[in-house]
């Protein structure tokens, strides 16, 4: 009997609000077949569902495994989720509300479907796998197109009595500021960052950004922003530090609150600014959090990087089978 017709093999996918990876996973939790492709979110609802289908026939074909013999199929999606009934409640970075994915995954591939937030997929996937592996409770925080989170309390997923646990991005942090600009998903996450950018460029001639995006609909990548900020730009320092003093602020509320053990950060713009970005992060965390005892929690980087959510997503789908079997 094959690895795959027992069972062990799955796969994880990693949907973002602009990107989606796909992972055919074996029962070491190696990565055996991948596929990328864009989430096309702007492109309709059917597009999405194709890009889907099409990512884990691709990431299968690589892994030589008919997409029959897989086990289930864990979707780590953007956005907030009813995951009893396997629902899209709200996912402003795919302009979703209420959709049924699961179901609807489900006509569609015919498999067991495992669905849950993207960062509670990358969360996961850090404490079984990655930076979290040994340690004790902990908040995950991915920055990126917007700025996800999620919680691992007492070795689990905490989903909360609504299911929705772990949603930093949508903390109110400037309440004075107008609508669009009091959430901390406003202000921190790129999209913010690149908002507040173009906003300013004007009061700064000189700095580089106008030569590395020269085009004024040019999208502000995360590298364009790491390479900015590397180099010392004063308009981009001024915007990153602004947004890292801010996510220490949201930081030290939950380990305040929570008395976390770890914090884990990842997504494009953490990755890309990496640890100076991060020292910021930390420099503001220690000055806000209470009691000082609580400074102790550890700021760290991800260590799976790209792969944590779709083999966060992998291990949920591959618990849900376990636990139907038991």
């Amino acid at each position: 009997m094959s690895e795959a017709s027992t069972g062990a093999v799955v796969v994880g996918i990693d949907m973002g609000g602009t990107n989606m990876q796909f992972g055919v996973v074996d029962a070491g939790n190696t990565i055996i077949g991948r596929a990328r492709g864009k989430t096309e979110a702007d492109r309709g609802q059917d597009r999405v569902i194709n890009n889907i289908v099409r990512g884990i026939h691709e990431a299968c074909d690589q892994a030589g495994i008919p997409p029959n013999d897989l086990a289930a199929i864990g979707v780590a999606a953007a956005g907030a989720i009813d995951i009893p009934r396997g629902v899209i409640l709200d996912a402003p970075n795919l302009n979703w509300t209420d959709v049924p994915l699961r179901d609807i995954l489900l006509r569609e591939l015919g498999q067991p479907i495992v669905l849950d937030n993207d960062v509670n997929g990358a969360a996961w996937g850090e404490h079984r796998l990655g930076a979290g592996r040994g340690r004790g409770d902990m908040l995950a925080v991915w920055i990126g197109t917007g700025i996800g989170g999620g919680l691992v309390l007492d070795g689990r997923i905490y989903h909360g009595r609504f299911f929705t646990a772990g949603e930093i991005g949508n903390t109110i942090i400037t309440p004075d500021q107008g609508n669009g600009e009091q959430k901390l998903e406003d202000r921190c996450s790129r999209t913010g960052m690149s908002r507040a950018l173009r906003r300013l460029m004007p009061q700064y001639p000189d700095s580089i950004l106008h030569r590395l995006i020269p085009e004024p609909q040019e999208t502000i990548g995360s590298e364009i922003l790491a390479q900015a900020y590397r180099q010392g730009d004063a308009l981009t320092c001024r915007v990153v530090n602004q947004a890292a003093n801010l996510l220490g602020i949201a930081i030290a509320n939950w380990v305040t609150v929570l008395s976390l053990d770890t914090v884990i950060m990842g997504g494009g713009v953490t990755e890309a600014l990496g640890e100076p970005y991060m020292d910021r992060i930390r420099e503001s965390f220690a000055k806000h959090v209470f009691p000082q005892r609580c400074r102790a929690c550890q700021l760290v980087m991800t260590r799976l990087a790209d792969d944590a959510g779709l083999l966060g997503a992998a291990l949920l789908a591959r618990d849900a089978i376990a636990s139907k079997a038991k």
